[in-house]
């Protein structure tokens, strides 16, 4: 998809015909200028020539779990939870975007921000591909657009009285987000407008590694969007060798960021914590967590850390992680709770299909 032209093709046309181009686009989720009968048809072939609407990608279906999505292409996926996609972007490279369903009916398109990661992170595959580039909005933005014309398509073919929509967006994908602040804030804001995609401002979530100019900008923007901080270590020396971005930006100066965040927004903070069996997940450490954890708005999300297929060819220490164990869970659990430490443990979405959290990988070369 490539719409850099299309200010620039519509530039002679009255003022609304933009906004009606980007409305076909973003609330409509039209795949071809064809479908825009508001436009003549010279018009209409000159944008699908100049503008192309169609969206490359490979997509991969999860096994049935039985939250509320279906397959265009037949009932065998019709109950999966989780849909994968690979798209390949306009110079050739390539990212992934997961859309997942809940059986409370929301849908949830987990989207990437950059290609590749700088960040390094060892239990992450994305981090193992290096930094390629960040995202433009439109390509952030596409990944949802994808998923969007994949409910529509859904909707259509079911008959169904009401239309299936992804209701949630999730910055968790490839990339950190606040190192390409002005376009993953300048996507978020196109995702809430209520003229295009009108998903509400309290379903955006954005997850950062702790990068602190970044959660200081975020504060002032005046938006009600959630913020995730991946934590996964409760101590500097273990999350350094978890996250080397913990050498630049120390637990407590990262801490004290979101306690300046908290102050200014009212808003509750998640903290994202893998468990990784014989790493992170010692009774210890969950002690040691519920002291950083005590804060009003403060509240931990507990991942099981998911495998990584080939990850040793990868490189990095997680080649031989395994998630923590169901006893060892438990002991950490019962601990969290005997320290009134509020908490969830997430559901698991589409490990089998390598769409969980830190299984984002491309082969761009």
């Amino acid at each position: 998809m490539d719409l850099s032209n299309l200010e620039k093709i519509l530039e002679n046309e009255p003022g609304y015909r933009l906004k009606q181009a980007k409305e076909a686009v973003y609330k409509n989720f039209i795949s071809d200028w064809s479908e825009a009968t508001f436009f003549a048809k010279d018009l209409r072939d000159k944008l699908n020539k100049e503008c192309p609407l169609e969206i490359k990608a490979d997509i991969l279906v999860s096994r049935p779990k039985g939250a509320r999505l279906a397959s265009p292409a037949g009932e065998a996926a019709k109950n999966s939870d989780c849909v994968k996609t690979r798209i390949t972007l306009g110079d050739g490279l390539m990212i992934e975007a997961v859309l997942m369903g809940h059986k409370d009916g929301r849908n949830t398109v987990c989207v990437s921000c950059q290609v590749g990661c700088p960040l390094g992170c060892a239990f992450c595959a994305t981090g193992k591909m290096g930094f390629k580039r960040n995202l433009m909005v439109d390509e952030i933005l596409e990944q949802v657009i994808f998923f969007s014309r994949y409910l529509k398509n859904i909707t259509l073919s079911e008959a169904e009285g009401s239309a299936i929509r992804v209701t949630n967006v999730t910055f968790m994908g490839m990339g950190e987000p606040f190192l390409n602040y002005d376009n993953v804030l300048s996507a978020i804001r196109i995702l809430n407008d209520k003229n295009y995609f009108n998903i509400g401002i309290r379903s955006i979530s954005v997850s950062t590694a702790g990068i602190i100019d970044g959660i200081k900008k975020f504060s002032k923007e005046g938006l009600q969007a959630n913020l995730a901080i991946s934590l996964h270590a409760p101590n500097d020396e273990l999350r350094k060798s978890l996250m080397p971005i913990d050498n630049k930006y120390p637990l407590g100066d990262v801490l004290r960021a979101v306690d300046e965040y908290i102050k200014k927004t009212n808003r509750k903070v998640m903290f994202e914590y893998l468990l990784i069996n014989g790493v992170n997940d010692y009774e210890e450490n969950a002690e040691e967590l519920s002291v950083l954890m005590r804060k009003k708005l403060y509240f931990l999300n507990l991942i099981l850390y998911n495998k990584i297929e080939n990850f040793s060819a990868q490189g990095g220490p997680a080649s031989g992680w395994e998630p923590s164990t169901t006893r060892n869970v438990e002991k950490f659990k019962s601990i969290l709770e005997k320290n009134k430490i509020a908490f969830v443990q997430r559901h698991r979405f589409g490990d089998d299909i390598q769409a969980a959290c830190g299984q984002f990988v491309t082969n761009n070369k």
